[in-house]
């Protein structure tokens, strides 16, 4: 059975990209970046295994429920999970979008990352704090449309007179996600 390791799961946002999507964040990151937002995610510890028809399942009831968009990978390192492009594959049949980010450079991963439409990369330099886009961390990271999907939407990720954005959900727990601020 193909697992994964699942960290969290906002099943619609409008901050981890363009649209309204489902987020996952995986679990387990061997990259630790200094002072990475998201260091409750980086020890391979096993959090929620879920199976790819478990999570295929969730992302459906969003679709009915919210009317997604598309689907973002985050963590810890969603190119630590070696089924990834299954899981991709079973998403892109639904007919969404799917958005990943990671700390390593495209083409180091490009097999893992295969069929995803655009690609946030680079490991988080402090040093280098992104002031005029959005989700991106540093300077040195890169946005990479790998298909035509989201080449209308590069606009979202710039940074407008409001700033950076944060969203809160208010369901079982409070789930804040989006930019550092």
């Amino acid at each position: 059975m193909i697992k994964f390791n699942v960290a969290s799961i906002n099943r619609c946002t409008e901050t981890e990209g363009p649209h309204k999507r489902l987020c996952i964040w995986f679990q387990g990151c061997d990259i630790r970046c200094n002072e990475c937002c998201n260091p409750d995610y980086q020890p391979f510890i096993a959090h929620h295994i879920m199976s790819i028809d478990e999570i295929i399942s969730v992302i459906k009831k969003s679709i009915y429920e919210f009317g997604i968009e598309g689907v973002t990978y985050s963590g810890g390192e969603p190119t630590c999970q070696q089924n990834l492009p299954l899981l991709t594959d079973e998403i892109k049949k639904l007919g969404l979008g799917v958005i990943s980010f990671t700390g390593r450079k495209y083409e180091e991963v490009s097999d893992f990352l295969a069929g995803v439409d655009l690609v946030l990369d680079g490991e988080y330099v402090l040093e280098e704090k992104e002031t005029k886009r959005r989700l991106l961390g540093s300077e040195n990271q890169r946005i990479l449309c790998l298909t035509d999907r989201y080449k209308n939407d590069i606009s979202w990720f710039d940074i407008d007179k409001n700033g950076k954005s944060v969203e809160v959900n208010l369901s079982n727990k409070i789930v804040f996600n989006g930019d550092k601020i």
